[in-house]
Formats: C-alpha cells, sequence, structure tokens
C-alpha cells in the first residue's frame, strides 16, 4: 500500500473530523473558523495556526489523499471536483471546472502558477480604487509564496502537447513563454488534474493544510457551511450541516463553530452564496454581482503522430501575445489542457461517427485552449451567483457579442497554430464544426458558425469576483484588505475578491493576496 505521510498524521493525532460519520450535533470553539480549505482557507490557516491561534477549517468536500489518487477519472471526479466535474451554469451553456475537496482548486489544477498581470493591478486601481496592490507592493507577497510552494518555470521539454503551441507560436512569431508550476521532486506523469500519486504537487493539502494540522488547527470534512450567524454587527457563529458518505445529500447533523473571526475562502462561488444565505447586509446589491470566469473556447486537432496529451506536465507553455488588444477587442490567453479520456470525450461536440472518429485518435490528438479576459469592458459585466431553491447555488452567465467575438477569434487563432505545427485536421470545439484539412477550409467554417450559447462549447476552470475589493463601499464588497463591509470579523480570503478576472490562472494572486491579508489581520503588517 502507498506511504500516505497525512494518514499517518492523522493517525497520530492530527485534529481531523468527518462531518459523514458524526452521530450528533457538534460544537467547536475557535479564534478563527474558516470556511474552504483551498487556495485562501489553506494559506490562511498555517498562518493563523502558526501564530498560535486556534482554528477550526470547514471543508464541503471529502478528505483525499495521496493513497486515494489512482489516476482515474472515474474516482476522481465524484471525489474531488464540485458536482461530479458536472457543474454548469443555469443555461447549461458553460461547464466549469471546481474543485471540492481539502485542498479545493490547488489539488485539481494543472499547477499553473503566474503573478498577477500588472495592467490588471493597474487597472483595479485606476477603475475600482484598489489601493496598496501594485506589483512592487505585492512583490515580496508573491516571492514568499513562491518560495513556500517550490513555484518555477519548469525546466524540462515540454509533452508534446504543448510543443505543439510552443512551435505553432513560433513559426507565426507570436511571443510565447514557459509556465511555472508549483512541484517538487515532479515525476511528469501528467495526471495533476486528478490528484498528485507521489505528492509532487505543492497543492495545499500537503502543505499548508498539513502544516495547520500540524500546529495544532482541526479539519472538519464533508460539512457544508450554511449561514454565518450576527449580532449587532459581529458574527458569532457559523452554522454548518454535515453531508452524507458521498458528499451528495445534506444530513440532519449539525455543526455550529463559535469563533472571534470568520475567514470566508469558500470560492468566488461557494463564498457569494454563504453570504447571500447568510442575509449578510448588502445595501448595494453587490453580493455574487460581477462574477467572472475566463470563458474558454477549445480547438482539437490530429496530428500524424502521436502527441500523448494525457502524459507530461498538462500546462508548460503558454502564449499571452493576443492578451492586451490595440483596438478595445477583449484579449485571451493561450495554454494547453490535458487529454484525458473521460474529459474529452464529455467535452468533444458531436455524436456518432465524428465523436468515435476522434476518439479512436485520441493518442494523436491535441488541444489548445484560449482564455478570454472578461471584466474590463463595459460590454462584459460578468455574471452573478443567484440561490436554487434548496439553497444552493447557480451562476448566471450571459455570454454577449463582445464576448462571442474573442471567442470567434480566438477559434482562428488556435487553428492556425496547430496547422503551423503540422496537424492534419483541426476541429473547433463547436456543435456545427467538421474537421478541416487546412486553415483556409477552418476560417471560411468558423466564420459561419452560430455563436450560441449549447453550441459553441465554452468551459471554465477559473471562478473570480463576486465579492469584489475596492476603495468605495457603493462598488465593492470587501475593502482592500479582505474585510466584510458591514461585519467587523468577517473576511474574504479567495478569488471572489477579484473585481475583475486576472488574465492569467488565479492560484498564485490568492496565495499571495491571503498571505498579505492574513498577516495584516494578525497586525504583522507586510512582514
Amino acid at each position: 500500500m502507498k506511504s500516505d505521510f497525512f494518514r499517518d498524521g492523522i493517525a497520530s493525532g492530527w485534529n481531523h473530523i468527518d462531518a459523514s460519520s458524526l452521530s450528533g450535533d457538534t460544537v467547536l470553539e475557535a479564534d478563527v473558523a474558516i470556511v474552504g480549505a483551498g487556495a485562501g482557507g489553506g494559506v490562511s490557516a498555517e498562518i493563523f495556526s502558526k501564530a498560535g491561534l486556534k482554528v477550526v477549517m470547514v471543508e464541503e468536500g471529502s478528505l483525499s489523499t495521496t493513497r486515494d489518487f489512482n489516476m482515474l477519472e472515474s474516482e476522481a471526479y465524484p471525489a474531488l471536483f464540485q458536482e461530479s466535474a458536472s457543474r454548469k451554469t443555469r443555461d447549461k451553456g458553460i461547464d466549469i471546472f471546481q474543485g471540492r475537496c481539502v485542498g479545493g482548486g490547488t489539488l485539481v489544477n494543472w499547477t499553473a502558477s503566474f503573478r498577477t498581470p500588472p495592467a490588471t493591478l493597474k487597472h483595479w486601481e485606476k477603475n475600482f480604487g484598489v489601493a496598496g496592490l501594485g506589483t512592487e507592493e505585492l512583490r515580496p507577497w508573491f516571492e514568499k509564496m513562491e518560495s513556500r510552494f517550490n513555484i518555477k518555470p519548469w525546466d524540462l521539454p515540454p509533452n508534446r502537447n504543448n510543443d505543439v503551441l510552443r512551435s505553432g507560436a513560433e513559426k507565426l512569431g507570436y511571443s510565447w513563454g514557459v509556465i511555472p508550476r508549483n512541484v517538487r521532486d515532479c515525476r511528469n506523469l501528467g495526471y495533476c488534474g486528478l490528484g498528485c500519486p507521489v505528492r509532487a504537487k505543492q497543492d495545499t493539502l500537503v502543505t499548508s493544510v498539513a502544516d495547520a494540522l500540524v500546529n495544532g488547527a482541526t479539519l472538519v470534512s464533508r460539512a457544508r457551511a450554511e449561514r454565518i450567524v450576527m449580532y449587532n454587527g459581529n458574527a458569532k457563529w457559523l452554522d454548518c450541516v454535515a453531508m452524507d458518505e458521498n458528499g451528495i445529500h445534506p444530513r440532519k447533523t449539525k455543526i455550529s463553530i463559535r469563533a472571534k473571526h470568520f475567514v470566508l475562502s469558500a470560492g468566488a462561488i461557494g463564498t457569494p452564496a454563504l453570504l447571500l444565505r447568510s442575509r449578510l447586509p448588502d445595501p448595494h446589491g453587490l453580493i455574487g454581482k460581477r462574477t467572472f470566469i475566463h470563458p474558454v473556447s477549445v480547438s482539437g486537432a490530429i496530428f500524424p503522430e502521436p502527441v500523448e496529451g494525457f502524459y507530461g506536465a498538462p500546462q508548460s507553455v503558454y502564449s499571452d501575445h493576443f492578451l492586451y488588444p490595440d483596438d478595445g477587442k477583449i484579449g485571451f490567453k493561450l495554454e494547453t489542457p490535458p487529454i484525458y479520456p473521460v474529459m474529452a470525450a464529455t467535452k468533444l461536440c458531436g455524436f456518432g461517427v465524428p465523436h468515435a472518429e476522434f476518439m479512436k485518435s485520441l493518442a494523436n490528438a491535441q488541444v489548445i485552449i484560449a482564455l478570454n479576459v472578461d471584466g474590463f469592458h463595459a460590454e462584459s459585466p460578468g455574471g452573478t451567483v443567484a440561490l436554487k431553491k434548496d439553497g444552493t447555488p447557480v451562476l448566471d452567465y450571459p455570454i454577449t457579442p463582445y464576448v462571442w467575438e474573442g471567442i470567434t477569434r480566438s477559434l482562428f487563432t488556435t487553428a492556425r497554430i496547430q496547422f503551423s505545427a503540422g496537424a492534419e485536421r483541426v476541429i473547433p470545439f463547436h456543435q456545427y464544426s467538421r474537421p478541416c484539412k487546412d486553415f483556409g477550409e477552418a476560417e471560411k467554417m468558423i466564420k459561419n458558425l452560430p455563436m450560441e450559447v449549447l453550441k459553441a462549447k465554452v468551459v471554465s476552470a477559473h471562478v473570480m469576483g463576486g465579492c469584489p475589493m475596492g476603495g468605495d463601499e457603493r462598488t465593492s464588497v470587501v475593502d482592500c484588505e479582505g474585510k466584510l463591509r458591514h461585519a467587523e470579523n468577517v473576511f474574504v480570503f479567495d478569488g471572489s475578491v477579484f473585481p475583475t478576472s486576472l488574465g492569467t490562472n488565479p492560484q498564485l494572486s490568492i496565495f499571495a493576496l491571503t498571505a498579505r491579508n492574513a498577516h495584516r489581520l494578525l497586525g504583522n503588517g507586510d512582514k
């Protein structure tokens, strides 16, 4: 049986409560109650527990550890992702990948770790009054988190899937770069998105959450945070409900956590939903609004030689060549995803013979994705997190003509890159697309594809906003240190505080901003 230091830690006395196994209601006391055990929650828990505070972490998902990671999609999606990796927007038009486990998105992402682009920080300062978060002011926090999570540019040759992006971009004169990854002693297996089976990925499970438990913190898994109870402007306790063993249905068992401070790190859908359920003061109706996702278009290709996109570092090459257009149109970042069989089969458009033919050629398949950067233009207002009748969240995200134009333009670009790198056929992921043998054919087809919901395939793994920070309470839910307005002891430390999307993968931005704000809450300033 595989060695599992996390299970060994629990056996030695780490404080872990699996709420699905509780036989009765439970009350816990803490200095700091933290909702979520991903990027924001993990970093917060480590910092506060190291300072000697009594910390309780609440995670809706399960505790899965190294011993559970078998590189099998059939096991990973139900265990580690929201809605078994089938979460969608209300209109079913956009697939949303989000982690739901101890480690959160850091456990299931593909390790890309970028600093917040300077242009994004400048936009926030100018348009949202975000103060104290310039490039130089954040630099020490980025450096600390890069050291903590061993974030460095990947120093091995890219797998063929990523090398297509590099070689095609080079031939066309497009700029490209090497992706920094949060790994240590990586075996280059390629299954980072299903939980690292060799503990190489430096996610919060094996780093900050583990260290918080060493410091005496308590972890409660399979517990859904239902509401925060306020009295005289202060949060007094957090009401949670135990989930069943499968993590699907809430049980009758309740967990109440009484604390001095409450940190919300449930992500940009979960945190606004918790605030909405709690009916906390929101005089300007901002909670859940301006939620952004980097709407992603997908372009597949078939090469004459094996690509085997299911092996090797999933993301090691990127291109920001189209990130900042001069004409005011939406920009996009280019990356590649891993090509896992189930993921490919479920995201590929069409059915019958064309679908089967693509799957037969899976070893020769290559995919490029374009992350459209929403939130920087009036015609890209984002979406809204709301509550269903049962209190669970749903995201409304209308795709505007401005965003559709970017998606169309990105499909032209990705097809051009794939053909330049030697593709035999290119297949944009759209219900009415067909394999094209050259760029001229692809260009003509893409121009005539109807860009509509449920026809064009749009996906996202980056949810941001919904509790934006800023200098004016009329346009922001939290201040620039993450403190919730109209509540003295509630803080939001996750990607929901971003006033727009980032224009890059959000993991490192959440690490750095959380570290900065957690230290400020402790009174340590910028130490």
